[in-house]
C-alpha cells in the first residue's frame, strides 16, 4: 500500500495497518470465514489478512511491479529448475536422470523452456484483481538447495497499490517430482474483493525437434473421469472449456509430463486455446472467492513436472497415472508394463524381461494354439474333399452346405475353431505393443551388443530383417485352406513387415521375434501330434 495512502486514514487506523503489516501470517492453519460460499467448498481457505513478514517497509511505498526481474535456482537430487519472479513461474526444469539421446555427452532433458517466453510455466492471474501473468513478484530468495530427505520453500510476494497482496508458496521435497504451491490472496483494503486464481500453461505450437518423443505431444486434462486429449489444431479456431471435477491438467509428450493437480476441488475450470503468439495455452482457474476486508484465502495445488514413469505417476494419487494413455486395452496394457518392470527388478535387462513376458503370454495361450492349429491342420486335410463336394453340388448351394457340415462333423473340425483363439489373443498383443511402445522404461535401456535403445530403432536393422525371416518360415508352416494365389499373396507378408519393422523400436522386434520363434517351435510340435 502506497505511503500517502496511509497519511489519508486516521492516526488509530494507521497504527493498526502499519502493525499488521510489519508481523507476518500466523503459520498455524488457516481459519475458514463465516459465509460459505463455492470457494470455501474447495480447497480454498480464508483467515484474518496479514501483509507478509517478508515485506519491508521500504517496499510497502511502491507497487512490487517496480522490482526488476531476476531467476531462481532450486536445486534437488532430481532436477535443477530455474523460477522467474515475473508471473512466479516456472523457467524451466532440467531432469538429472533423463537425456535428449542415449549418449553420455548428450544434454539433460529440460522441461518448460520451449513455453511461451512470454508466459512461463505455473504463471499466475486473477480474474476480479489487477494481476496480469507479466506481473513482477519479489522472492525470499536467489537459490535453494534441498538436501537429501529434506524439504524447503521458495516463497514470492506481490504487493498491489490497490489494497491487495499475493504470496506464492513452492515447497520442494528430494526425492520427489511433485511440488505443491500455495496462492495466497490478502485483503487489505476497505472493500471485499471478488475473483478467482488463474495458473497459465503454455506450449509450443510445433514442437522444434521432430522425433517420436512428440508423437503424442498435446494437452491432457482428466475431467469428469474422463482423459482429454487436444492439439493445438483442436482449439485454433475456437477455444475449449472443461468445467467438470478436473483432478488435473498439463501439457505432455510421449514420455514427459507437466501438470498442475487440484487439492480437494481446487481448479474450477480449464480453459484451452491458441494466445496471440501462436502457443497453445492452458488457463487453469480456481472457484471464485469473495475476501472480505482484512481477511485472506488461499488455494492450493500440486505440480507435476517430470517422468510419464507408471510408478512415479500413480504416486501422485489425482487419477495422474491416466496420462499415460495406452489405448483402448489399458486395463490389460498396464498390468504387463508392471510386469514389465517387476521382471526388470530381478534380471536388470528390459530386453530379457521382455523375453520372459513373451515366453509367459505363448505358454498361457498354448491351449487356444494348439486348438487352433489343429483345426486348420483338420481343414487341411480335408480339402479335397470339399473340393469334390463343391463340384458335385455346385448347382445346389443349400444341398453343397448341408454336405459341407456333414464332412465337418464326420471328421471333428470346425471351420471357426482356427479363428476365435486367435481373436481371443489379439487384445493382449495390442495392448503389449502400447505397454512397449510408450513405456519411459525403455527409453536409452540397452539389450545386448549393438542394440543400446530398446525404444530407438535397431541401427544395423539385424533383429528386423531375422524377424522377417522367421516369420516367412512360420508362414510357410502354417496350414492353409487359401487357393495356390492366396497363399502366394500372403507369402509377401514377411517382406512387408520386414520394411515396416525396420523403423520401429528394437524392445516391439524383439518381441516380435521371440514370439515367431516360439510359434515355429509351437508348430513343429503340432506337426507331430497331427500326422498327415
Amino acid at each position: 500500500m502506497e505511503k500517502r495512502a496511509f497519511i489519508a486514514v486516521g492516526l488509530s487506523i494507521a497504527v493498526f495497518y502499519l502493525f499488521s503489516m510489519l508481523f507476518g501470517p500466523d503459520k498455524q492453519k488457516l481459519e475458514p470465514t463465516a459465509p460459505k460460499s463455492a470457494a470455501s467448498v474447495a480447497n480454498i481457505s480464508a483467515a484474518k489478512s496479514q501483509i507478509p513478514e517478508l515485506v519491508t517497509q521500504q517496499s510497502l511505498q511502491s507497487p512490487s511491479a517496480n522490482i526488476p526481474q531476476k531467476d531462481i535456482s532450486v536445486e534437488t537430487d532430481l532436477y535443477t529448475a530455474v523460477f522467474s519472479s515475473r508471473g512466479a513461474s516456472l523457467k524451466s526444469m532440467t531432469l538429472k536422470n533423463y537425456r535428449e539421446e542415449n549418449t553420455a555427452a548428450a544434454k539433460k532433458v529440460t522441461l518448460g523452456s520451449d513455453a511461451d517466453p512470454n508466459v512461463f510455466s505455473f504463471s499466475t492471474r486473477a480474474t476480479g484483481l489487477n494481476l496480469p501473468d507479466s506481473t513482477q513478484f519479489m522472492s525470499d530468495s536467489d537459490r535453494l538447495t534441498i538436501d537429501k530427505n529434506g524439504s524447503r520453500q521458495l516463497t514470492f510476494n506481490y504487493i498491489s497499490g490497490q489494497g491487495f497482496t499475493v504470496r506464492k508458496i513452492y515447497t520442494f521435497t528430494s526425492g520427489e517430482y511433485g511440488i505443491k504451491l500455495e496462492t495466497q490472496v490478502f485483503n487489505n483494503s476497505a472493500a471485499p474483493l471478488v475473483g478467482a486464481i488463474q495458473h497459465v500453461m503454455t506450449y509450443p505450437a510445433e514442437p522444434k525437434e521432430k522425433n517420436n518423443r512428440y508423437d503424442t505431444a498435446g494437452s491432457y486434462l482428466f475431467s469428469d473421469n474422463t482423459l482429454q486429449s487436444n492439439k493445438i489444431k483442436d482449439v485454433a479456431a475456437a477455444a475449449k472449456r472443461y468445467d467438470k471435477t478436473i483432478q488435473w491438467s498439463g501439457f505432455a509428450d510421449k514420455y514427459f509430463l507437466n501438470a498442475i493437480m487440484s487439492e480437494n476441488n481446487s481448479i474450477a475450470s480449464v480453459e484451452l486455446k491458441k494466445n496471440s503468439a501462436g502457443f497453445f495455452e492452458s488457463i487453469v482457474s480456481s472457484p471464485q472467492f469473495t475476501i472480505n476486508p482484512g481477511q485472506s484465502v488461499t488455494v492450493a495445488n500440486r505440480l507435476f513436472v517430470g517422468p510419464k514413469d507408471i510408478d512415479i505417476l500413480k504416486g501422485q494419487g489425482n487419477s495422474l497415472v491416466q496420462s499415460l494413455d495406452l489405448g483402448w486395452f489399458t486395463v490389460i496394457a498396464k498390468p504387463l508394463l508392471y510386469s514389465l518392470k517387476f521382471f526388470y527388478r530381478y534380471v536388470g535387462n528390459y530386453g530379457i524381461a521382455i523375453i520372459i513376458i513373451t515366453i509367459i503370454l505363448k505358454a498361457f495361450f498354448f491351449p487356444l494354439t494348439h486348438k487352433s492349429y489343429k483345426s486348420m491342420k483338420g481343414m487341411q486335410k480335408i480339402q479335397p474333399e470339399m473340393a469334390k463336394l463343391r463340384e458335385k453340388y455346385k448347382d445346389d448351394r443349400d444341398a453343397m452346405n448341408k454336405a459341407v457340415m456333414e464332412l465337418y462333423r464326420e471328421h471333428k473340425v470346425n471351420p471357426m475353431g482356427g479363428c476365435l483363439p486367435m481373436i481371443v489373443q489379439i487384445p493382449v498383443f495390442f495392448a503389449l505393443y502400447k505397454s512397449l511402445m510408450f513405456s519411459i522404461e525403455l527409453r536409452h535401456a540397452p539389450f545386448f551388443f549393438w542394440v543400446t535403445d530398446l525404444a530407438d530403432k535397431d541401427p544395423y536393422y539385424v533383429t528386423p530383417v531375422i524377424m522377417g525371416i522367421t516369420m516367412f518360415f512360420q508362414q510357410k508352416m502354417t496350414p492353409s485352406q487359401m487357393d495356390p494365389m492366396q497363399q502366394k499373396m500372403m507369402m509377401a507378408l514377411p517382406v512387408v513387415f520386414t520394411f515396416m519393422f525396420l523403423s520401429f523400436p528394437s524392445g516391439l522386434v524383439l518381441y516380435w521375434l521371440v514370439n515367431n520363434v516360439l510359434t515355429i517351435g509351437q508348430q513343429m510340435y503340432i506337426n507331430k501330434l497331427v500326422k498327415d
